[in-house]
Order: C-alpha cells, then sequence, then structure tokens
C-alpha cells in the first residue's frame, strides 16, 4: 500500500511526549515531501515505551479516464480505456466517476500488478472541451469519517477535585509575583472544569479537557508544572490522560479501546480547549491561543466573558492545530488570535496566511493578529519562544482592569442594551432563536428565560437578551406572556 504519512527513515529523532527521551521518530507527509505535525510520530524505544500517534489514513489516488467499466464478480471488475481491457480489484477501485475512476495509486505504482492502464497525464483525446471531467493530479482519498468516541464521562468527572495539591493552581494563588484572588481562580476552575491527578506519578498535574460545543469531552490533557515564585514554568512533560490510564490500570476500562482506536486515527485534540463556553457566551468575540495555560491566564488578566464585551479565551493545542476543522465553530465571530513568538516570526506569519483563507471560507469571520506580544516581549523570549502567559505573568493583573472592574449588573439597562443592540447581529440571532423556537408556534415568557438559563445566561443577561430580540424584531410579544417568532427577510 502507498499511504499519505510514512515513518522517516533518517537517523533524526525528536523527544517522545510520553517518555521524554529523544527517540520519536515522525511521519513524512509523501505529498508535500515535509514532515508531519509533530505530534504524530512513534517512540523506538518498544520495550520500555513503544509510545505511537499515528496520523489519520489517507491513501493516495489516481484518476482514471475509461470507457467503460462493468462488475464481472463479487470482488472484480473488468475496465476498458480505448482499445485495452483490464480487470481490477474492487478493492482498489476507491470511486467511480462519470467518466473515469480513482484508484489506489499502489496499484498503479507498484510494477508486480502490471497495470496497463494510462492515469493523469492521458492524451488529450479522452477529454473534450465542454468534458466535465478533467484529469488531475494524484490526490489523497479519506476513508468516511467514523462516528466520534468521546471521553469517557465519569473519569472526566473524578479529576475534578484535589485544587489543594495541583501545582499550577497553587502556583495562582500564592507562588506567582502578583497573586491572583480565590474568587478569580475559583471562577476559572469552573468555566474551564479544570482538575488535577490526585494519585501515581503525575500527582498533582493539572488536567485541561478539551471539551466541544455540544459539551463532549474530547480528550484531557495532562500537565506537570514545577513551583516557581514567578512562572509556573512546565517540565515539558504533555500527555493525554488515557496514556496514563493504560499505563497505570491493571484492568483497562472499556471504553478506552475503543477511545484510544479512534483517536490514533482522528486525532484526540479534535476540538477547540474552551469550546464549551461558546453556547454560553454567544455574542462574545474571541481571545485564541496556542495553548490553555495561556488561555487561563488570558481571561485572569483581561476579565472574564460573562461581561459581554470581555473575550472569550481558547486554545488551539499547539502551533499545527491552528487548522480550518477546529476553527469553523468560531463562524461569525471577530477572532483576536495570539501566536506564540518564534526567533523569526514563523508562527505568526503562518498563522496570519491560513487565517485569510479561512476568511474566504467562514462568511463573518474576522481574524485580527495582535503584535501585543512583539510590543511587551524582550530579544530573550522571543528567542525562547515565549507566549502571552510568560509575558503577563509578570505584570500585575489590577493594572490590566483599571476602571473596567464594574461587572455587567453594575451597568446601567440603557448601557446594556445598547451593548446588546452593537455586538449581536440580527441575522445571528435570529438563526439561534429559530433554533430555540423550533417545532413551536409560539413560547412563553418563562420558556425563553428558562432556555436562555439553560446556556448559561442568567438574570440581566437572560432578561436584556429577550429585550433586544423585541428590539430587532425577531420576536413579538403576543397574548401575554407568549412570544412568537418573526419571520425575516
Amino acid at each position: 500500500m502507498i499511504y499519505r504519512y510514512t515513518l522517516d527513515k533518517s537517523s533524526k529523532k525528536n523527544h517522545c511526549p510520553q517518555c521524554g527521551k529523544k527517540r520519536f521518530v515522525l511521519y513524512i507527509d509523501e505529498v508535500s515531501k515535509q514532515f508531519a505535525p509533530e505530534q504524530y510520530g512513534r517512540c523506538d524505544r518498544k520495550g520500555s515505551c513503544g509510545f505511537h500517534s499515528a496520523p489519520p489514513i489517507e491513501m493516495l489516488t489516481y484518476f482514471v479516464a475509461i470507457d467503460s467499466i462493468k462488475e464481472i464478480t463479487d470482488k472484480a471488475f473488468v475496465v476498458k480505456q480505448n482499445s485495452k481491457e483490464m480487470i481490477l480489484p474492487k478493492s482498489v477501485v476507491l470511486e467511480q466517476m462519470l467518466k473515469g475512476i480513482y484508484i489506489a495509486a499502489y496499484f498503479v505504482d507498484e510494477a508486480k500488478y502490471n497495470c496497463i492502464l494510462q492515469c493523469n497525464n492521458l492524451d488529450q483525446k479522452y477529454f473534450s472541451e465542454t468534458s466535465s471531467t478533467r484529469v488531475l493530479e494524484p490526490i489523497k482519498f479519506k476513508p468516511k469519517d467514523a462516528e466520534p468516541v468521546y471521553f469517557d464521562f465519569e473519569t472526566f468527572r473524578a479529576t475534578l477535585k484535589g485544587y489543594e495539591q495541583n501545582t499550577f493552581i497553587q502556583n495562582l494563588l500564592h507562588r506567582v509575583q502578583f497573586p491572583f484572588s480565590t474568587d478569580e481562580v475559583t471562577k476559572v476552575i469552573e468555566q474551564y472544569r479544570l482538575g488535577t491527578i490526585t494519585k501515581g506519578y503525575r500527582a498533582g498535574a493539572i488536567t485541561f479537557p478539551y471539551i466541544d460545543k455540544a459539551d463532549n469531552v474530547r480528550a484531557v490533557q495532562v500537565k506537570q508544572f514545577n513551583e516557581y515564585n514567578n512562572t509556573s514554568a512546565t517540565d515539558k512533560l504533555d500527555k493525554v490522560i488515557l496514556n496514563g490510564l493504560s499505563k497505570d490500570s491493571k484492568i483497562i476500562p472499556n471504553w478506552l479501546s475503543s477511545y484510544i482506536d479512534y483517536g490514533t486515527d482522528n486525532g484526540y485534540f479534535n476540538c477547540l480547549f474552551g469550546e464549551h463556553l461558546l453556547n454560553r457566551f454567544p455574542l462574545n468575540p474571541i481571545a485564541l491561543v496556542e495553548a490553555p495555560k495561556t488561555a487561563i491566564y488570558g481571561t485572569l488578566y483581561f476579565g472574564n466573558p460573562e461581561i459581554p464585551k470581555n473575550l472569550i479565551w481558547l486554545a488551539v493545542y499547539n502551533e499545527s492545530s491552528f487548522n480550518f476543522d477546529k476553527l469553523k465553530v468560531l463562524e461569525g465571530r471577530d477572532v483576536f488570535v495570539f501566536p506564540d513568538l518564534s526567533k523569526d516570526g514563523s508562527t505568526f506569519k503562518r498563522w496570519q496566511d491560513k487565517a485569510k483563507e479561512y476568511e474566504t471560507r467562514l462568511p463573518a469571520t474576522r481574524f485580527i493578529f495582535s503584535d501585543l506580544l512583539e510590543q511587551l516581549a524582550d530579544n530573550q523570549q522571543r528567542q525562547q519562544g515565549a507566549d502571552l502567559a510568560d509575558i503577563l505573568i509578570n505584570l500585575n493583573s489590577k493594572d490590566f482592569r483599571k476602571g473596567k472592574s464594574k461587572s455587567y449588573e453594575h451597568y446601567t439597562y440603557e448601557e446594556r442594551i445598547k451593548t446588546g443592540l452593537r455586538l449581536f447581529p440580527v441575522q445571528e440571532l435570529a438563526e439561534m432563536t429559530a433554533q430555540m423556537f423550533l417545532g413551536l408556534e409560539k413560547m412563553s415568557y418563562r420558556q425563553i428565560i428558562e432556555s436562555f438559563e439553560a446556556d448559561g445566561l442568567k438574570g440581566n443577561n437572560a432578561t436584556d437578551l429577550l429585550d433586544v430580540l423585541v428590539i430587532q424584531k425577531v420576536i413579538e410579544a403576543t397574548e401575554f406572556p407568549n412570544y412568537k417568532l418573526i419571520k425575516l427577510n
């Protein structure tokens, strides 16, 4: 078989994310001839580690123009191309089109199969100017997406404790240069559902859960931090919790095998860290960073998203995770992007180029790149590839929020409504409300407020949004206390 990704055959090795030894062999992308993202590879310490993270299975294919195709057995086709006929196993015919077929590249490229069919650079006589089929370069074939397998909820819930022994949390409360209040730290713990490893060799590590927009736990990242007075620096041990389970548990839970199989092919970190907050705060702008640690610091320094104008801080996981599949959930939002520093600014440039392309595919979405790190960082921090958290930790968070301490509840009604009218596009409100009214001709005041509360909007947040919907003529009052949906053009 010829697959898109193959293990690198050179002597180059990286540090293994599980054992930390420099024995991690990366995958090569056979299409681009570049290394695949750094999370994909295999540790060659098979006896003592054997960690393996494989990229999604993607088989290379070729397009073959044909005159006809006919099934001759339950395992084979006969195809005709000009005056040539050839029997093809069904297993190599990956897709049939109007004027041709896609077949597995290995069947063409390996001489032992003696493929007599021409593919790709075919003679133009096969195609007319009006033909709907064109000769293509080799393309990749991806199997249909499997049903997602989520992280076991009870296992995740068991992490939501032990904060008194959580090194990262205790650093925030006591050891950083400018400690945070218990209320501030408790709020980010609750919002991001941070947890603790309480037993075993990773005891004291923090858990960063990746929870998608539908509240499914996709993965739990375990991060060990050292006790420093001013930095909370990582010791570079970085694993998903499943590795600890499979290593420490004598009996592997039933869910884990399916979860590992799915994650090996589809990736574990396939949503944004903090993504579950998008439904709870549907109108806030977004701040996007690389690591969960940075998202936590961003929230602590710049304020909680319970105030509509404040940012929701989300993280992509690592540099190569700034991709369309993850970011498409941000459609319609303003997204302020804070790439980590790099020696030559390459990370900033790569993310910026990608964002320009994503904007063409995501209506009403803006990616705004911040140069805050460039303004605050020194040369040493640039050389070290520092992130926003490394810069902020040396500053007093109270200085960032001077004059901004007023909570949402303390703004006047007029201020809150004006903010809502400015921030919420009418079309977005209409789509959200249509989902809420789905199948209902009318809803009562109490039903609407309860629906908002189920999405995390409390008190004035809920009643103000109802008023905004009425002012924007998305709904209208009818037969008190009921409301009906207005059909917008």
